[in-house]
């Protein structure tokens, strides 16, 4: 197995998958609903989104275990509609395992090759070089009772390769697994990935896995994607107070607000928040209509509120009390309720925080750049975002 072959006899680069208006109903209720995308030739591309919420379904679709009831599907411009799953030159990784027990590793990695009818030399070639990507070369003879859980997830995702496909497809291969395991076989996997140069779409509903790991990220919400892109701007430049929410944790205020003049203030319950000129561009404000400000907790800073201090100037200064101090190992959460009644937060790295000398119930003042908030639009699509403030301390 090497890095320019594919399951057709043709190039690593091949393994494009397009998406055109897919939808698939149970009933009346949608599943998937019109998803559309273009996934490059050797691209990692993560569907990240909360059970229920289609991602699973669209990677059955592709994969051939559950038909489209509108859309198309194509890889490298062949419509897949009616090529069944072993024809579709598709590998797969369950979370599960899915490993048969009566086989050892290298049966069970061999088993794509002999439904393919290659010769027993191809066989014994290709799974030799399957367990060397996976680093288990001395794992064949061992059945799965005998290996560890991260061990059968690297047999089960050699035996989805061993075959060669153009396009590899993992759906939560890791959730059974421990944090610490997890983030060694996220960094198999990445390797993997690199080595083969195959496409690859991985399902997950945890944004951290995610983040390391994807080229792009398809966020889903009720059977949509909300927005897709990359890790860095989908958590800094989120297009909707749902992907905001979703991607990390966030401070949130709420409209009515009123926009000055400038364009770059706006008047919120008797403060100032000062947002950048070109995110009031991005989304223009009548006064009083529905929006919301999301301000990352990275981005703030803490200071003592000395009694008739000014918290007027440059950057966004709102008074608060201290409620609590979490500390987390590399950082600390401060979570401070806004005179407002708004609950916020900050999060310092422990190696440069000086603000441990906080205590709980003291008067601080929370800080942040006007290029830090985030303008949004706060319509009736944001399911979670009228709870947010109301669950952030309990969430901690």
């Amino acid at each position: 197995m090497t890095a320019t072959a594919s399951s057709e006899g043709g190039a690593a680069a091949r393994g494009s998958l397009v998406l055109n208006g897919v939808t698939k109903k149970y009933g009346e209720q949608r599943a998937v609903d019109g998803i559309s995308m273009e996934i490059a030739a050797g691209e990692f591309v993560t569907l990240l989104g909360s059970s229920g919420s289609g991602k699973t379904t669209t990677l059955n679709i592709v994969a051939g275990f559950a038909q489209a009831d509108e859309g198309e599907v194509q890889l490298d411009g062949r419509e897949l509609s009616g090529v069944p799953a072993h024809k579709r030159g598709v590998g797969m990784v369950f979370q599960s395992y899915a490993l048969f027990p009566h086989m050892t590793a290298g049966e069970n990695i061999a088993f794509p090759l002999k439904m393919r009818g290659a010769s027993r030399g191809t066989i014994a070639e290709k799974v030799r070089e399957a367990l060397t990507i996976v680093r288990l070369e001395e794992y064949a003879s061992r059945y799965p009772r005998q290996l560890s859980g991260g061990q059968q997830q690297r047999i089960a995702l050699a035996r989805a390769i061993v075959f060669e496909p153009r396009l590899l497809l993992m759906d939560e291969p890791l959730g059974a697994l421990d944090k610490k395991l997890r983030e060694v076989l996220q960094l198999e996997i990445m390797r993997i990935h690199r080595e083969l140069g195959v496409t690859f779409v991985y399902v997950t509903h945890d944004q951290e896995e995610a983040l390391v790991m994807s080229d792009r990220i398809a966020i889903y919400h009720d059977g949509r994607i909300e927005q897709i892109g990359k890790a860095e701007e989908l958590y800094e430049s989120p297009a909707s107070l749902f992907v905001a929410n979703f991607m990390g944790d966030s401070t949130i205020f709420r409209g009515p607000f009123h926009p000055t003049a400038d364009g770059g203030e706006l008047r919120w319950k008797g403060h100032d928040l000062r947002v950048s000129k070109e995110t009031c561009a991005r989304v223009p404000l009548q006064s009083g209509a529905a929006a919301a400000v999301v301000v990352r907790p990275e981005r703030t800073k803490l200071r003592r509120l000395a009694s008739g201090d000014d918290v007027s100037g440059d950057q966004n200064r709102l008074p608060g009390v201290l409620r609590e101090v979490i500390y987390l190992g590399s950082i600390r959460k401060y979570m401070i309720e806004l005179d407002g009644g708004e609950v916020a937060q900050a999060r310092v790295s422990v190696a440069e925080d000086d603000s441990h000398r906080f205590a709980t119930g003291d008067r601080v003042c929370l800080e942040w750049p006007a290029s830090a908030s985030r303008l949004l639009p706060d319509g009736p699509s944001d399911p979670i975002g009228d709870a947010a403030a109301d669950l952030v301390l309990d969430a901690a």
